[in-house]
């Protein structure tokens, strides 16, 4: 997601041939039955002669130059051959970066929270304002992956990257419980805080009707209208929950990590950006191929629609911004996150080909970039708190 200077790929396709249940993504086809039994069956004639007009066995194969991301008609079931093969490397590249939050040593953080002296009134509102947005926030972005994003791609090596994201998601979920209860919060404040507070609840009452478009059963691609559906909610969800919402809360419980302090939180929180900066640049590559494979959806009254999006979220995440910090704290305040926020809109809107929104934005928090290189090595043996099971130690009873 910070970086910013990851460019979009744009793999070459043509169109699909063949037939395609869209809800399983399972070919349209039957394999051979011997003559007679069909023949003593009612229609018997009839379905022996349409299978035996079906497509011989080598020329169903799937041929990798049919594939789509959407309104495909190969098999999604067959993984190979790659068509897409930004999409299996994000997938290996992320499996590469597998983490759990017991991992992360939280003595520090109990022993600071605790201390009445510790941190400020300031410092313990951003804490739990994050918390109160992020507990539910990978929930949405997993449930959207889960009920809705996955059923509409018709891709498979872009389906098995979507489901290492859902897993991807959960762990950042777990993360944010095991902070919560590492620390001792009240559960009923931080976990209803999408609910209780305004400037979190906006943001998520932005996101839902995104979610309830592509959940709803009803809702199948093949229409321009249903197909732009698709495509903006992808880029809501790539570009701005990922790729916007996210990032006042990162900048500032990392920047409290550069203080030494809530340094466990942090190191979560930057493994959590790690993951979160993949999922960007992957619903980004996902968005640019779709254009490609579908240009008559990029209408200028569409981009129009989409400029408006990420005006409304700058505004929406600004506003989070000023709530978590009604004063300066961390050496930061709300105004410095003005501009960075529209900086950060700037490059999402030029990775997906829509002119800048704001002019002459510079990013006022340059180390933040810095956090995405992130090595788990460099100190997970001194961090580390649990052992891994190796599969002669697991109980199977």
């Amino acid at each position: 997601m910070l970086n910013f200077e990851d460019e979009a790929i744009m793999p070459g396709a043509r169109p699909g041939a063949g037939m395609m249940s869209p809800m399983l993504g399972l070919q349209s086809f039957s394999p051979a039955l011997p003559a007679a039994p069909l023949a003593g069956m009612p229609g018997g004639r009839e379905a022996h002669a349409a299978l035996s007009q079906l497509a011989a066995p080598d020329e169903r194969r799937v041929n990798a130059a049919d594939k789509r991301i959407i309104n495909g008609s190969t098999d999604v079931n067959q993984l190979v051959p790659f068509k897409y093969k930004w999409a299996w490397q994000k997938y290996l590249d992320s499996c590469a970066n597998h983490w759990m939050p017991q991992e992360i040593n939280m003595n520090r953080d109990i022993a600071l929270w605790k201390d009445p002296k510790g941190l400020t009134e300031d410092e313990r509102r951003v804490i739990k304002r994050n918390l109160g947005f992020f507990v539910t926030a990978d929930s949405l972005a997993a449930n959207n992956i889960v009920l809705g994003t996955y059923r509409h791609i018709t891709a498979p090596e872009c389906r098995q990257y979507l489901l290492r994201q859902a897993f991807e998601e959960a762990i950042h979920t777990h993360a944010y419980q095991y902070i919560v209860e590492s620390l001792g919060l009240d559960e009923a404040e931080i976990f209803n805080a999408y609910h209780e507070v305004s400037s979190i609840r906006d943001k998520d009452e932005f996101l839902i009707p995104f979610i309830d478009t592509l959940t709803d059963p009803n809702f199948k691609t093949g229409t321009m209208e249903n197909d732009q559906s698709l495509l903006k909610s992808l880029i809501v969800f790539s570009c701005l929950m990922e790729g916007l919402f996210f990032y006042v809360g990162f900048a500032q419980i990392l920047a409290l990590g550069r203080q030494n302090k809530m340094t466990g939180a942090a190191e979560q929180y930057q493994y959590i950006l790690r993951d979160e900066s993949m999922h960007c640049n992957f619903g980004i590559d996902l968005v640019n191929t779709i254009k490609m494979e579908n240009p008559h959806l990029w209408t200028a009254e569409f981009r129009e629609e989409i400029r408006a999006l990420f005006r409304q979220a700058v505004d929406l995440e600004y506003k989070y911004a000023e709530d978590t910090m009604p004063r300066g704290v961390l050496g930061l305040n709300a105004p410095m996150f003005k501009g960075y926020l529209r900086y950060i809109a700037n490059r999402r809107c030029q990775q997906i080909g829509i002119d800048p929104l704001f002019a002459n934005e510079e990013n006022p928090f340059p180390w933040m970039s810095e956090m995405i290189d992130l090595k788990k090595e460099r100190n997970f043996f001194e961090t580390r708190v649990i052992e891994y099971q190796t599969g002669g130690a697991l109980n199977w009873e």
